[in-house]
């Protein structure tokens, strides 16, 4: 993928996986991919299929057979945002990418920011797809959603104290040396609570962390997986992990030469 305006002689990520966990998306995964490989010519992608009874996997599947760029995973079962994300990490860590984005698979994440994430790792660790900043917006959300997204978003900051405007947000770029220094593999949440881990550790450790400001788009196809359940453990976690730190705990850091999931382990369909 070609990065423009980064400084001469940065040190610019050359391989870069994007990994999309679904679960029936069937009406929306193939237009994500291709507005991905438009939108960011030479990234590869990785779809982490939780066994979806729509037919996404199929769809991959048969989209992967004419191109060396895409590839599916499939899980035994579905277990959720977490361990799909958990898998993907794994699998691109196990393969030595440099950069490493994370997207849902719906459209509410525009592909064609993925360049702008990516150059971000030139200065910084982390690069946050933000709602929440200057010059990001939301759009077809009714209100009362929108008041909760930013109540959610507002507890998040305050409990743990992050100085990140969009704690929950789900698109992000990584240096691979950050994942594995957060343990993104060991960790233990799931549901959207999975970003908000990842994002607190990645700040009590010192990572270097960018927004970039980001139109979120509601879905046209398919349904929400939010549900009261995911919600809960989202509140609580937090909570526990204030708590935590509070008795103090901290967020251990991960070894850089750690490796959690071998090729062994993975299984590519």
């Amino acid at each position: 993928m070609s990065l423009t305006g980064t400084p001469r002689g940065a040190d610019v990520p050359r391989s870069i996986l994007v990994v999309i966990p679904t679960y029936d998306e069937a009406e929306n995964v193939l237009a994500v991919l291709e507005r991905i490989h438009r939108s960011a010519p030479g990234v590869h992608v990785l779809v982490v299929d939780d066994r979806s009874p729509d037919g996404t996997g199929d769809r991959v599947r048969e989209y992967a057979r004419h191109r060396t760029d895409t590839f599916l995973e499939t899980g035994r079962a579905k277990t959720g945002l977490g361990t799909a994300y958990r898998t993907g990490f794994g699998w691109a860590l196990a393969r030595d990418y440099d950069a490493i984005v994370q997207m849902d698979a719906d459209l509410s994440h525009p592909p064609e920011q993925i360049p702008a994430l990516v150059a971000a790792l030139v200065d910084h660790d982390v690069a946050v797809g933000s709602r929440y900043v200057e010059g990001g917006r939301v759009d077809d959300w009714k209100r009362s959603r929108r008041l909760v997204s930013r109540a959610g978003n507002r507890y998040v900051r305050i409990v743990l104290r992050l100085p990140v405007s969009d704690a929950t947000a789900g698109f992000k770029a990584w240096r691979r040396q950050a994942l594995i220094g957060i343990g993104a593999v060991e960790s233990t949440s799931n549901g959207y609570c999975f970003q908000i881990e990842n994002t607190w550790r990645a700040s009590r450790l010192g990572l270097r962390i960018a927004e970039l400001p980001i139109t979120f788009m509601d879905r046209d196809a398919g349904e929400s997986k939010m549900s009261g359940k995911i919600a809960l453990e989202a509140v609580t976690r937090v909570l526990a992990w204030r708590l935590g730190e509070l008795s103090g705990c901290r967020p251990a850091r991960v070894s850089p030469g750690s490796r959690t999931a071998s090729d062994e382990r993975m299984r590519v369909r």
